[in-house]
């Protein structure tokens, strides 16, 4: 059995604990952005492909203690590389730290890169290249206080990345970012869901996906199969079993807008990339025009806030009038707005019922959530 660490955005810790769970983990440990768990390759080949939330799969390689970058070169010179892949692949190391009382995270980089290639020296003769970009393989470093672990990276590109993004516009949201605020607000394949504030189209490009039961790994590949414990026969039965999984397009309650045209287009574009297309409803609209087409269902956004489209206060004559909007056209619906801005439930002029800390990268934002329910949302 081997040990894996699961990174994810903070704020979906407790979600990704759950959704490991339901993929047969063991050993299940949350922590600060992530989960530790155990499972067989066929568990970390399941967690690459089905994840909606994950954003790598680690493999936990060593752990040890250490006082300077001597020990951290020694504890990966120890290690049997060459058995865990082959000197012809590509690789780079990254390093991260908490409270790390080292001088130089780029020193340590270096001194476990140097232990990588040295071991392949002494075994085969010759040492992979360096690849920053792209590697086929990625060295992982974590730094406590006093602890060092290295793991190998079993998933490649961030698994953020589904594969059918084709067209973005500005500050797009990340994938699993976008499948764990869908998990949180309820939403469920059935009902009406709407996105005001489409952008790109994340939203709802996950949300087709729960619904159809599509694995998001389906269309991109993993660093797992460049390993040399990889179990082709294992993957192959994998994916196809995802794949006999998949239900059948068919039109969905599933409306986006957006006012930017640019914005439509793009999530067009990328529905028909991802095989999507004609399934779910994509217009050019204002958001304080918009009405729903049934009496109850979800709103999610992710409206605009002013690290991300300029200066916050020009904001400010926007959210009454999103208010006012929300009030009059939208009862019966459960609305979730994610934000860094947390004057929004104040501008908005409705209190919301919820606020769920969660982070975009490094910045904080707040999932906020709004029943609209006739006559009983007062103002703040």
């Amino acid at each position: 059995m081997n040990k894996y660490f699961a990174i994810c955005p903070r704020g979906l810790e407790e979600l990704l604990t759950e959704e490991l769970r339901s993929l047969g983990a063991q050993y299940l440990k949350t922590t600060h952005g992530g989960v530790h768990f155990s499972g067989d390759w066929t568990l970390c080949y399941r967690a690459n492909l089905e994840s909606r939330l994950a954003t790598r799969i680690l493999w936990f390689i060593a752990q040890a203690g250490y006082r300077s970058e001597d020990d951290i070169y020694k504890l990966a010179a120890k290690q049997n590389w060459p058995d865990h892949f082959d000197v012809s692949r590509t690789m780079r190391v990254v390093t991260t730290a908490i409270k790390c009382p080292l001088k130089s995270l780029d020193f340590v980089t270096l001194r476990v890169k140097d232990a990588v290639c040295d071991t392949f020296r002494a075994r085969v003769g010759e040492r992979p290249n360096i690849e920053t970009r792209n590697p086929n393989v990625r060295v992982h470093v974590f730094l406590t206080e006093n602890e060092c672990t290295l793991y190998l990276d079993t998933s490649g590109q961030p698994l953020w990345q589904r594969g059918y993004r084709k067209a973005s516009v500005d500050a797009p949201l990340k994938e699993n970012l976008a499948a764990g605020i869908l998990k949180m607000s309820g939403w469920q394949p059935g009902m009406a869901l709407v996105d005001p504030m489409c952008g790109s189209g994340t939203f709802l490009l996950e949300a087709i996906q729960v619904a159809l039961d599509h694995a998001p790994g389906l269309e991109r590949d993993f660093a797992f199969e460049l390993l040399a414990a990889f179990e082709v026969q294992n993957w192959s039965a994998l994916r196809q079993a995802a794949e006999a999984r998949c239900k059948f397009p068919e039109p969905l309650e599933i409306r986006g807008y957006d006012i930017d045209e640019k914005a439509v287009r793009a999530t067009r574009r990328n529905l028909q990339e991802a095989g999507f297309g004609g399934i779910v409803t994509v217009d050019c609209m204002d958001v304080l025009e918009t009405e729903p087409l049934t009496e109850h269902g979800v709103m999610v956004a992710n409206p605009p806030y002013g690290e991300r489209i300029g200066e916050a206060d020009q904001l400010a004559a926007f959210y009454p009038q999103l208010g006012s909007a929300l009030k009059r056209n939208w009862a019966g619906w459960n609305c979730f707005f994610f934000t860094a801005d947390m004057r929004l439930p104040k501008m908005l002029g409705l209190k919301p019922s919820r606020k769920t800390p969660l982070f975009n990268g490094p910045l904080e934002c707040r999932l906020f959530e709004i029943r609209m329910v006739k006559g009983s949302n007062r103002d703040l």
